[in-house]
């Protein structure tokens, strides 16, 4: 389960950090896996089955830069909030957990051209 649960934190990330640059292009898609929320801002909501007969919700407030992600048991209806995070640091970094060659490596080298 933690796989699956990180899977869905940083395919979230990836998620916000993609809708972030084509928020203006794209409006079709946005509008497509958002909600309106009160106050007038917008959910994202990402949808990931399980293979324990579970479904994980990640939902992503972009104003907020928050992330949570529930799981909603199928044969019950049960809601379970699993985690909630701040990601508005996480989107700053430049690397993490990342293999050679890092970015700034790959940034040297092309500047050599």
């Amino acid at each position: 389960m933690n796989k699956v649960m990180l899977g869905a934190l940083v395919g979230a990330g990836l998620a916000v950090a993609a809708l972030t640059l084509i928020e203006q292009r794209n409006e079709v898609f946005a509008q497509r896996i958002s909600a309106s929320a009160p106050g007038g801002g917008e959910l994202f909501v990402f949808p990931t089955l399980t293979a324990d007969k579970a479904q994980l919700l990640t939902v992503v407030d972009p104003r907020l830069q928050t992330l949570a992600v529930y799981q909603v048991e199928l044969p019950t209806g049960k809601i379970k909030l699993l985690s909630v995070r701040a990601i508005r640091w996480d989107l700053q970094m430049t690397y993490l957990n990342n293999e050679k060659p890092l970015p700034q490596e790959i940034h040297a080298l092309l500047e050599q051209r």
